[in-house]
Order: C-alpha cells, then structure tokens, then sequence
C-alpha cells in the first residue's frame, strides 16, 4: 500500500515554540506571536494541507481544545477534498447520536469524514463529564460503543444491542448515498489493545523507535488474526524537515533552548500521573531529562519534555526524514499523521521536502494538489 500522509489542526491555538496539549496547553505562559484557533487561522492551515496534498487533518478532543465535530464542519464548507480525522470520546456521547452525527457530516462535506476515538486515559479530564469509570471498565464500554456504532450505521435492518454499558433498540442511520467513516483508534494498554483488534479499521501508535512499533506490529497483527480480523496502522509524529540536517537540528535547539527546566518539571510531574500506557511510554523515552533526546537516528524526543500525547518528532534533511518516514512504511505503517509548530509554516516545510522526496519514490500517490 501507498502512504497516506495526514496533517494536524491545532485547535488550541499555535506558536513558534512548543505548545502543550492537555491541560498542559492552558498552563505554558506562551511567548508572543500565540495564534488563537479562530476559523480564519485554522482555515488557512486546512486550505495549506488540502493544496500540499495532505489526506487528511487530525483535530484533537478535550476541554483544552476547541470542539472537533464543529469546528472541522465549519472547515469542511471552506474546503473541496481534505478529510477530517474527528477525535472524540465515546463515553461521552450516545453511539446512536455518533452515528447520526457522522452520516450528516458525510453527506454535509460529501464523505469526507475520518472517526478517531479516544477512550481517555485522564481520570481527572474525564470526571469533568461526569465519567466515573476506571480505566479498564472505559475500554469496555469503548468496545460495547463501537459495536452499535457499526450496528446501527446503515445496517438493513433496525439493531439491537443489550450491554452492560448500553441499551439500545430498534436503532438503524442511514449513510446513504455515502458509506460509514473509518475508524482511527489508539491506545497501549493490553485491554486498548484488545479493542483495537476486535473493532477498529485502524490502529494508532505514537511515534516510538522502529524496534518498539515493530514490537507492538507483530502483537497487534497477532491479536487481530485471533478476532478473524485484519488492521491498517498509522503512527503520530511532529516533524521538522529541512534542506539540510544541520537546519533541522538548528530548530529542534532553538526549540529546546526556550524551554526552561521548570517547565519541564511541571509537565512531567502532571504527566506522571496518567492511567495512559502510551503516555508512560512516551515519557519512559527522555525520562524528563533534556539531554540525549535522539532515541533514534533522526527521532527526537524534545516534545514530550512538555507535551503530552505524541512526544516525538523526525528530525533532519528532507532526504532523512522521508527515509525514516520509509522505514516505519516498511514495518507496515501506512497512514502518518504529522504536525509541527507552527502548523503553517511547517506543513510547506514538510510537503515541499520531505513529501515531495516521498512522491518521489512513489511512496505517495499524486502530486501535491492532485494526491
């Protein structure tokens, strides 16, 4: 299979430096030039991603961010082809309403709605909605939620559906004249794991070291084939591709280099306290430690030292971030979504470099406008 390359909305605002995600992004005292999330910023960024050929734009969820499903159907009458990867909680929402609200959005943008559900591994975000479950009991009910979401999503039939988590009768949405949207789905644990392999059509890894998603490849395939099933994978990373290396490099330090140590502290402090597997994974890659964050040929790990969620990026010439980029495709990695600060800039940076290497070597359908 060909790479898909997907791009990020940063709907909680952007910035030359470093933005958090989580409560992380409310707490960081900014440096001037903050870019607010308004429609006319986040327009700019989506058109950008839609000329450059990305496939689609990956907007985050949580009270940190502004709302996916409104903000991406506001973008998708200000765009033609670009998809949107719509995270969102499945806890918080009936899957019937999901389901309702994914077939208006597909008919609204023409079918170009991407589902990426995320479970929660924050117990303190989620007893803001009132969700009380504990980390094992939300993946439960994920699994439960994603079943009637298929169930009802232009099934033929009126579904049923008796869970301990849901009730739910005589429920069918029509998608017509567009089929249900693929769902994105991550998590690290061996209960998300569980899930991932009996539900989704995706599965989403951070970005870790080829021998880590190598790993976790080979038990997800295996899990997978367990449930009768077969999955496509996809990895997040930022990224900062230049003409050369050394430029590359020139960033991730200027990056580095305004971060104070308290910062860092704080960050990882607040991170330490996570139910997310793949948050203690990510922070297990630097150890909160500024020094040696290149984990991997090209791979930094500067981000995580005050973001949460993807804490890694590819680092070097456009040359080396596509061959990285390559690598990771070669383990089966077929959909990257990727991001870097700010959103505009570095979405030509990487397009015009790395993306056209990838085009080049047909790893890539299309070019540029046309992919």
């Amino acid at each position: 299979m060909t790479i898909h390359l997907h791009w990020y909305l940063p709907t909680n605002g952007d910035n030359r430096d470093i933005v958090g995600s989580g409560d992380g992004s409310q707490k960081t005292l900014l440096r001037d030039g903050f870019r607010r999330p308004s429609v006319a910023y986040l327009s700019g960024i989506a058109r950008a991603a839609e000329d450059l050929g990305f496939e689609a734009v990956l907007t985050p969820t949580g009270t940190w961010c502004e709302d996916a499903w409104i903000t991406t159907a506001a973008l998708s009458a200000l765009t033609t082809r670009l998809k949107f990867l719509v995270a969102f909680r499945p806890g918080l929402i009936s899957p019937t309403l999901a389901a309702h609200q994914a077939a208006t959005f597909q008919r609204v943008s023409g079918g170009r709605l991407l589902l990426n559900v995320v479970t929660g591994g924050d117990s303190v975000e989620q007893r803001r909605f009132g969700d009380h479950l504990d980390h094992d009991q939300r993946y439960d009910r994920t699994e439960e939620f994603l079943t009637v979401l298929r169930g009802v999503s232009g099934a033929a039939e009126p579904f049923d559906f008796h869970g301990k988590h849901y009730d739910i009768e005589q429920a069918r949405i029509p998608f017509e004249p567009y089929e249900p949207p693929a769902v994105f789905f991550g998590g690290a644990s061996p209960s998300a794991e569980r899930v991932a392999a009996r539900t989704v059509d995706t599965y989403l890894a951070w970005g870790e070291t080829p021998p880590q998603i190598a790993e976790r490849l080979a038990r997800m395939r295996r899990l997978a084939a367990e449930a009768g099933r077969t999955l496509s994978f996809g990895i997040r990373f930022h990224v900062l591709s230049r003409d050369t290396a050394e430029q590359a490099w020139a960033e991730a330090n200027r990056l580095l280099d305004n971060i104070d140590d308290r910062r860092i502290e704080q960050t990882q402090r607040d991170l330490a306290a996570t139910e997310s597997v793949g948050q203690q994974r990510m922070r297990a890659l630097h150890g909160g430690d500024r020094r040696n964050l290149e984990v991997y040929p090209n791979i930094w790990a500067g981000y995580g030292l005050v973001r949460g969620g993807a804490g890694t990026a590819i680092v070097g010439s456009h040359t080396e971030v596509a061959d990285r980029i390559a690598e990771y495709h070669d383990l089966g990695i077929d959909h990257f979504i990727l991001s870097g600060q700010p959103h505009l800039e570095e979405a030509y940076h990487f397009a015009e470099g790395a993306g056209a290497e990838l085009r080049r070597r047909g790893l890539v359908g299309g070019n540029g406008a046309e992919a």
